[in-house]
């Protein structure tokens, strides 16, 4: 990890939002809050967007303009000092490009995951193997070292499945992701079983989009869709790139996108008609 570089937590991202949320409450601009602070007003817009640290000692200052107090500021200093802890992640930092880090956070702080997958079975549904040979794509050979890092990350992602709380998944498959053999007919197989293994908690819902369905809404690329249990949490769509992710919370995109994913969800195989295709595939494979 960079030396003073911050690198956003669950914690400090959800502070962020929750110091912005207050100043609003309060009726204050960026403008008057970073004045009466001595800070540029740069300074006050990187802490609120997860973007630089924040001290402690500078939370209570805040919200004490906001007029904030009692177990509430006590609640929000106590996530400030939270937020200075590094997440499990961290320190595989080097491994993860920094604008997936972002990603990262929302998605171990998210309660449900609504999504469309067009190539390639995600992250968090991958096999060790599977996710070895879709890294071993890259036009940029990378370390067996970093390589491993980030197999780590992708699996370890994946307890959120399994917590006490878990996450809740519902995810629209192409038909080609699990007709594409990847790294060969074991490993490939190996996947699907796990498919089915994941499919099978009452947390995720799989469906698969057959090549029978002809064309649709989502024929331009994946999308996930992130919502929050947090009054306060809007709702987010991520889009995903080789070299970046792009964001947005914007209401109308938003919206766009739960409309498509409600399409795509009805012209895709229910869920036993998913786990038949890819119990199918599997034998076929075999």
């Amino acid at each position: 990890m960079a030396k003073g570089r911050h690198i956003p937590t669950v914690a400090s991202t959800r502070l962020a939002r929750e110091l912005r949320a207050r100043r609003e409450k309060a009726g204050f601009n960026q403008e008057t809050v970073a004045e009466e602070m001595g800070w540029a007003e740069s300074k006050l817009y990187r802490i609120e967007n997860d973007k630089s640290r924040v001290l402690q000692r500078d939370v209570k200052r805040l919200l004490g303009m906001y007029g904030v107090d009692g177990e509430e500021a006590d609640s929000l200093v106590e996530l400030a000092r939270l937020a200075r802890e590094p997440d499990w992640w961290h320190q595989y930092s080097g491994a993860i490009p920094k604008w997936f880090q972002v990603y990262v956070v929302l998605e171990a702080s998210a309660s449900h995951i609504l999504g469309y997958e067009s190539e390639l079975v995600p992250g968090i549904m991958q096999t060790k193997r599977y996710a070895r040979a879709i890294l071993s794509t890259t036009p940029l050979p990378e370390t067996e070292e970093k390589v491993e890092e980030r197999i780590t990350v992708r699996t370890t992602r994946q307890a959120r499945l399994t917590q006490a709380e878990p996450l809740d998944v519902r995810l629209i498959l192409n038909e080609a992701v699990v007709r594409r053999t990847v790294g060969g007919r074991e490993i490939m197989r190996e996947q699907i079983e796990h498919l089915i293994k994941l499919a099978d908690l009452p947390n995720v819902n799989l469906q698969i989009l057959p090549f029978a369905a002809g064309e649709h809404g989502a024929m331009h690329g994946a999308f996930k869709l992130l919502r929050f249990s947090g009054p306060d949490d809007s709702d987010k769509v991520y889009l995903e790139q080789h070299i970046g992710g792009l964001y947005t919370q914007k209401p109308h995109e938003v919206d766009r996108y739960t409309l498509m994913f409600d399409h795509l969800r009805a012209q895709a195989l229910g869920p036993e008609q998913t786990i038949a295709m890819l119990r199918n595939v599997a034998a076929e494979l075999a």
